[in-house]
Formats: structure tokens, sequence, C-alpha cells
């Protein structure tokens, strides 16, 4: 696996003086040493994601990676080592990866089931899909309860184009559905810690057996064999679900007629009133929903100029495609139309978005707006609930800025 060492653009404004000055900015590089002189030391990258590049990741622990909100850029896919990470146990060794065509999962709930490899896998089909993939607390650091868990803000996700084989090829290769199948289950292959109760920290989700037409077992991301850190070498990836949906290192997918007794199931990742507990009866955190925020202008580059900007962000709405991003300039008072820019990467992908906006000095609450191909438009409230998922306020993302 390759990983590019190129420094994008926005590395630069936070990398040394000394390298500014000997690119010729050296006008920057009072600014870039109080900056490094303020920030506080970063977390190291864990072993298994040490390509990934630091500056433009929060290292909240081993298993929490969140992308900076400035690294996102104007692009569509977020680059691999930009990507965040997410993990409910730690990643299996490495060693998995040495011989990935003899990687095998078991296929379960159909009318001839068995195991198959990854090469077997590779001869029943090809597709390649991009989708948004976000963790289900992705905005839970701006709840005011303050939820336990991960406080991420908004780089608890990215949009990445996927490779593998339809799960409906495997399952028609296999005879088609058993009788019964109401929910489609995935098993992650991580290594179980001894002595507990193995439903207890077991990743194994269930999903409606609908999301069959879109899931992918997947063995590539963004054209490249797929990372231990997401997943590799092969991931249930189901399209416009929250991310704990698409099981890693999967070892087993199932249809069957309930839910998984699995505690991360059956317990966790419920949305349950605040001052609950969780329980199987409550609503499961599954599709996400419409939503959009702003990536530029942020605050932390400091004031801004008086003058025109360009507004600019990402919009995705699930399992469905987006049909337009508004913008607010004034803590949503009023709104304009933004434009949706770069290439329509079917309904799973996010939308990029800009809109150019003439700000005269003061302060400005930036916020975007968007709309499903269904109609449904973003909530302007969070729907309070004890986990902290599926923030989608326009309002809890918006962003101050500062014109002098």
């Amino acid at each position: 696996m390759t990983h590019s060492t190129t420094l994008p653009r926005r590395h630069l404004l936070a990398g040394s003086a000394a390298a500014l000055g000997a690119l010729g900015l050296a006008g920057w590089t009072g600014r870039a040493r109080a900056q490094a002189a303020a920030a506080p030391a970063a977390k190291p990258l864990p072993a298994y994601a040490g390509w990934k590049t630091p500056e433009a990741l929060i290292v909240h622990s081993t298993s929490t990676l969140e992308t900076r909100r400035s690294a996102f850029g104007t692009s569509v896919i977020t680059p691999s080592n930009q990507l965040y990470v997410r993990n409910n146990l730690p990643a299996p060794d490495a060693a998995i990866l040495d011989n990935r065509d003899a990687w095998s999962v078991a296929i379960e709930g159909v009318k001839s089931p068995r195991s198959l490899t990854l090469a077997e896998l590779r001869t029943l089909g090809v597709e390649t899909v991009a989708t948004v993939l976000q963790c289900s607390g992705n905005g839970r650091g701006f709840f005011p309860s303050k939820p336990s868990g991960t406080p991420w803000q908004v780089g608890a996700a990215g949009c990445v184009v996927w490779s593998g084989v339809p799960l409906r090829n495997v399952v028609a290769a296999l005879g088609g559905l058993a009788d019964g199948a109401a929910y489609l289950t995935g098993t992650g292959g991580e290594k179980l810690p001894e002595g507990v109760d193995p439903l207890t920290v077991l990743v194994e989700r269930s999903v409606p057996v609908k999301a069959l037409d879109d899931a992918l077992l997947a063995w590539e991301m963004n054209g490249e064999p797929l990372s231990l850190a997401h997943g590799g070498p092969l991931r249930l990836v189901v399209p416009g679900y929250q991310g704990v949906n698409n099981i890693k290192y999967v070892k087993r997918v199932a249809f069957t007629s309930a839910q998984s007794q699995a505690r991360i199931m059956s317990h966790g990742y419920r949305m349950s009133p605040p001052g609950s507990k969780a329980s199987p009866d409550q609503p499961s955190v599954w599709e996400m929903g419409v939503k959009s925020w702003i990536n530029g202008p942020l605050p932390d580059k400091g004031a801004l100029k008086p003058g025109q900007v360009q507004v600019h962000g990402v919009a995705f709405g699930g399992t469905r495609g987006i049909k337009g991003v508004e913008v607010s300039a004034d803590g949503g008072k009023t709104w304009l139309a933004a434009k949706l820019i770069g290439p329509d990467m079917g309904p799973f992908a996010w939308r990029q978005f800009a809109l150019p906006v003439r700000l005269e000095a003061g302060t400005h609450v930036l916020t975007s707006r968007a709309t499903d191909t269904a109609g449904n438009v973003q909530a302007e409230q969070r729907e309070e609930n004890l986990g902290g998922y599926n923030n989608a306020s326009w309002r809890d993302h918006a962003v101050t800025v500062t014109v002098a």
C-alpha cells in the first residue's frame, strides 16, 4: 500500500516557520511560530494509522481520530490519510493483511450457506460506489449535556469510494435468501478479550434487510487495498447508514429473523431519551438523515478582511441525494441558495456547495441548511438523546467569524 507524502497547501500553514521561509513565504513565519508556540502538544498517531497525515487529524485516543474541519478542502473525496477512524475494539494484528485473498467470510441465512474467501468473492462481480462514512456520534461535541463518548464536532465523517462485490450477487450465487430473513447482520473479526461474555463486546450489527440492495463487501477504498485502519482486508459497507453498521474485518454476514443479541446492537447506539436507560425497544442508529455544515471560512485562521469570501461546505442525505443547500451569514435569519459544485457521485455521496458572500466588518454567524431529493429539510435543533447520536442541527454546526 502506498501513500502520498506530498504536503497539501493547507498543511503548509501549520508547518514550520523554516519551511515557510524556504518557500519564500517569509511574511508568514512570525505567525507560524506564534501558532506553533501556542498549540498544545498533539497526541501521536497510533501505529496502525501511522501513515496518516497528523496535521489533518485530532487524536482523541488510539481508537478515535477526527479529521480537522479545516482539512476537508473543496474536493468531494476525503483522502484516506485524512479520514477519521473510530474503532469499538482494538484493531486486529496487521498480519491479517499478509494474504488478503485467503480471508474468509461466512454467509448464512441463504439457501446454500457457506464460507467464501476474498479470492472467491472477487469472481462474483465488482461494483464501485461513493458513500459518506460517518460515525453516529459526529456532532456529539455540540450537545450541552456532554454525553459520554468522544466529543466529535464535524470530523468523524468523510466521503470515500469503495470497490467490492455487491452483496446481492453473493446471495444470488448461494441460491437466494432463506425464508424469514428480516435483517442483514454483520459480524466483525476483531480479537475478543478473554474472560468476558462475548456478546458484551462483539462488534455485530443488524440493519433492515432492504439494505441488501446496495450493500457491498468491499476490499478497496479510494483506489487502494483496504487498510487495517479502515477495516481491511474486507468490510461490509451499507451505503446511507451510520458508520457503526459498516462492519470492519467482516467475518460473518447472516440474514436473520431477529436483530443481533450483541450488546452493541441490543443496547448500544440507541436513540435513548435523556435520563433513560438504553433498551432494545428504542430506535436504533441506522440510516443517516439530511445534514450539512460549513468548512470555510473558519475562525481558526484569524480575522477576515472585509469583502467577498467563498462560503463552502458539504451536504448529504443518507440514502437520498441532495436537492439543494442554503447558506446564511446571519445565524439563520435570512438564507441564500448556494451552488452545488463538483461531480455528483450518486445519492450516497456528499455534495460540495459554495456561495460568494460579501462580509462587512463585524461578527458573522455562518451556517448551512440542506434539503434532500425527497424534500426533507435539515433540522434546526438536535434530537436530544443519551448517547449524543444523529446530530444534524444546522444551528449547532454554525461557525462564527470576525471581519476586521
